[in-house]
């Protein structure tokens, strides 16, 4: 075959799930079986569940950014963008590229894996002065903007402006917000043994959460030890309690305190693409509606999979719907490729099932708690089986090798507290980085995708 009748598979997302379904049409497929591209803004697969640790120093940057042009093998087509739009009946994704100019690449078979963004409420103040934790330029950032925190503490003469420096906000009580809130704080006592100048009592950290318990997946039982944990630590944990507004020095709570900070880290759950919204399909409490095989009803060649897809957990029975976890992803993106392939070889479709492995969280240091095949674990039992896991679940030598070795350098060493300067100077709260309003609306894509034929580049 040539290049103008091979098939074409696009592929959105760069995330776990996509690029598990790259990897495995890249394996799977001949070279002149079909040509494969994937969109994405970055040519990395972020290990998201290692971020804190990124913000917290005890992983470099690079560690969980695993390239994927490392393989001597990569054949696919890397479009640099995020996809803005797609017209399902005309098969055609309009993408912006990190240059802003607007493109559209038609498809046959379209993998739509574009992950999920923050999800955010109508609180006054919240994108303006809230960091998130859901990129690699938001970790590193956090990390440098709460060293700076410290030091101009140091350097203050004002006992208002110091305390409200040294006072930090989390919210959202599940896995991240649970893990950065622990993560932070281990750098902050750490790093005030280095500021003579500092009373470390004025270090306060809050975890706040509207739900009435601390991440509810781990049971009772690993929740409470969780929390025990974080309170040990002198982390003031608030349960039932959300964000009222959020200003520039200070954050008021729902249940009327005002805590005087410059530090609100957003990490309050997430939210299927904007890209979902595009498609003008059925959907699911904003995931995409589909079939067990990961179909999208109705349209021929069309699939999605991860946190943007409503994905039927088979393993545990009708009306449920897999979490948007990484070790659904990755498996999901490994079943999409062979019923693509599948598809394109006229054979019959298979159904996604996978029996959840249970749940780790790491609270750093020698502090974590874990619940692997239903076993309840805590301390460093639960540690050894977090890093394990994330360790085992990298995709890559070479970030298995850097991973390992910060791990153990910070065993040894300790934490260092030095400022890159990392976006010094240059905003970098949550509407910054989620690009929520690049999106077009199923009316803007079809009339785009008619003005345009279809093909080519339309700058904008």
């Amino acid at each position: 075959m040539d290049d103008v009748t091979r098939p074409r598979i696009l592929v959105v997302g760069a995330g776990f799930a996509g690029v598990e379904c790259v990897r495995r049409l890249e394996r799977r497929l001949g070279p002149d079986e079909a040509d494969v591209t994937l969109v994405t803004p970055f040519s990395y697969q972020l290990y998201l569940p290692l971020l804190p640790q990124v913000a917290s120093g005890v992983l470099t940057p690079q560690s969980i950014a695993l390239s994927l042009r490392r393989s001597r093998k990569y054949r696919t087509r890397i479009i640099p963008g995020g996809a803005i739009g797609v017209d399902l009946k005309a098969k055609v994704c309009v993408i912006r590229t990190i240059t802003d100019q607007t493109v559209n690449e038609p498809y046959d078979y379209l993998v739509l894996a574009p992950g999920s963004v923050t999800r955010t409420f109508d609180i006054p103040g919240l994108t303006d002065h809230a960091f998130g934790m859901k990129t690699l330029a938001e970790a590193a950032y956090i990390r440098d903007h709460v060293i700076s925190q410290l030091d101009l503490a140091d350097a203050s003469q004002d006992p208002a402006e110091r305390a409200s420096r040294l006072q930090f906000v989390v919210v959202g009580g599940g896995y991240a917000g649970t893990e950065t809130a622990a993560c932070l704080q281990r750098l902050t006592h750490n790093a005030v043994k280095r500021y003579p100048r500092l009373d470390p009592r004025l270090i306060k950290w809050h975890l706040i959460d509207i739900a009435p318990k601390l991440m509810p997946e781990l049971g009772d039982k690993l929740g409470r030890s969780a929390l025990e944990v974080l309170q040990r630590r002198g982390i003031e944990v608030s349960l039932g309690v959300s964000i009222e507004k959020a200003g520039p020095e200070e954050v008021t709570f729902t249940d009327g305190r005002v805590v005087p900070t410059r530090t609100l880290i957003w990490t309050a759950g997430v939210v299927a693409s904007p890209l979902i919204a595009t498609l003008g399909a059925e959907t699911v409490r904003g995931r995409l509606a589909v079939t067990a095989e990961m179909t999208v009803p109705g349209h021929d060649g069309v699939f999605a999979l991860g946190d943007a897809a409503a994905v039927p957990d088979v393993a545990k029975g009708l009306g449920n719907v897999c979490p948007p976890t990484a070790q659904h992803a990755m498996r999901q993106g490994r079943k999409v490729a062979d019923n693509v392939i599948a598809t394109l070889r006229s054979q019959p479709l298979e159904p996604y099932i996978h029996k959840d492995l249970g749940l780790v969280v790491d609270l750093g240091g020698k502090d974590a708690v874990s619940k692997p095949l239903g076993v309840e674990l805590h301390g460093l039992p639960a540690q050894a089986v977090a890093r394990g896991y994330h360790w085992s679940a990298l995709r890559t030598n070479v970030a298995k090798t850097r991973v390992l070795t910060n791990w153990v350098l910070n065993a040894v060493a300790g934490d260092d507290f030095v400022r890159t300067g990392f976006q010094a100077r240059k905003p970098a709260k949550l509407k910054d980085f989620e690009y929520t309003d690049a999106y077009m609306s199923p009316e803007e894509v079809r009339a785009h995708v008619e003005s345009t034929g279809g093909t080519g580049p339309q700058t904008s």
